[in-house]
């Protein structure tokens, strides 16, 4: 059956499968939502899931397996039949999709920015030296050391209401998070300042969610595809090619970030070392990109950080993570 035949069948049920935190949760019925919208006679249901990242909490994402620690037992979910789809911060995505499974829509973006949020302090300029800075990204630390190279950046594990609660609790002055997840959650009032890009650059596919679904379920990719938006899916395309030719994982302060301006795809990258004294940036532009000039975008933008020496930094960091202790990364201990 071809997928014009599915698009006309609507489904009489799907699953979703999501993390149980309530970010992940408002994801999920986000998606549900949209669907119904669609399929209004399709009994949409959320599976809720604990995955191995939201468990280990005592130790860095790169000390324990990166970012697919959030998405692997959700894809256990798919290629068993327990649940049709699952709903993921593209972020969270690895760059190279397990065997077997596939993008089946990435929807419009929300805000990509970092925030800055704290109960007392205004930005990062107005924390005092020493202040303790919060965050759960060596891309977003880099960041911090390079340009506040007198502040305490310490790691920050935990869904976001367990990250919120640690900065109430006095300890931290202030905690980088993505604006996305905080105005998702209608927290947008925490949030007392948002990061130029210019000076935060953001992750690879930040601010956008990324339905995965089994490769093999053109039906699926067919019902989704009403909720696919190919402006941000090109942008984040562009950004994951940059992370994807550079090895990209959470053992590396990686950014990548496109935008759109009077049709032409801008994109910028960075890889920096953790401690933030070395930083490597490039920028491209291409005019009305198709999937082909994204994914071409990215490599050009690679290239040219290559061609300044992110390599090295790459191998650097990823033999450091493999050789360091549990609870230490390549910019020191953090206790």
């Amino acid at each position: 059956m071809n997928s014009e035949t599915h698009s006309t069948t609507p489904p009489a049920s799907i699953t979703i499968a999501s993390r149980e935190s309530r970010l992940a949760m408002w994801q999920a019925e986000h998606v549900r939502c949209a669907l119904h919208k669609l399929y209004p006679s399709c009994d949409v249901k959320i599976l809720g899931m604990t995955t191995r990242g939201d468990q280990i909490l005592d130790r860095t994402l790169s000390k324990v397996g990166g970012k697919g620690l959030f998405v692997k037992e959700l894809e256990a979910a798919l290629a068993d039949g327990r649940a049709d789809l699952a709903v993921h911060s593209l972020k969270d995505v690895p760059m190279e999709l397990p065997e077997g499974f596939a993008l089946g829509a990435i929807l419009e973006r929300e805000d990509p920015r970092d925030a800055f949020v704290s109960p007392e302090y205004a930005s990062l300029e107005a924390l005092p030296a020493g202040s303790v800075v919060g965050t759960s990204s060596l891309r977003r630390e880099a960041m911090i050391r390079s340009r506040f190279p007198h502040l305490d950046v310490r790691p920050l594990r935990g869904n976001l209401d367990t990250r919120l609660g640690k900065l109430d609790r006095g300890e931290y002055a202030a905690i980088i998070l993505a604006a996305a997840g905080l105005k998702r959650l209608g927290l947008e009032a925490r949030i007392r300042a948002l990061l130029d890009p210019a000076d935060s650059l953001p992750a690879a596919g930040q601010g956008a969610l990324g339905i995965e679904i089994r490769a093999d379920r053109a039906d699926m990719a067919a019902w989704l595809a009403p909720l696919h938006d190919e402006a941000t899916a090109l942008a984040v395309e562009a950004e994951r090619a940059v992370s994807r030719a550079l090895g990209g994982s959470c053992e590396v302060p990686l950014a990548a970030h496109a935008v759109w301006r009077d049709g032409a795809l801008h994109l910028r990258g960075a890889v920096s070392m953790p401690d933030g004294r070395r930083v490597l940036r490039a920028e491209e532009t291409v005019r009305s990109p198709d999937l082909a000039g994204a994914l071409a975008l990215g490599k050009r933008v690679s290239a040219d950080l290559e061609a300044q020496g992110a390599i090295d930094i790459v191998n650097a960091l990823t033999t450091m993570s493999r050789t360091d202790g549990p609870n230490t990364s390549p910019s020191g201990p953090k206790s």
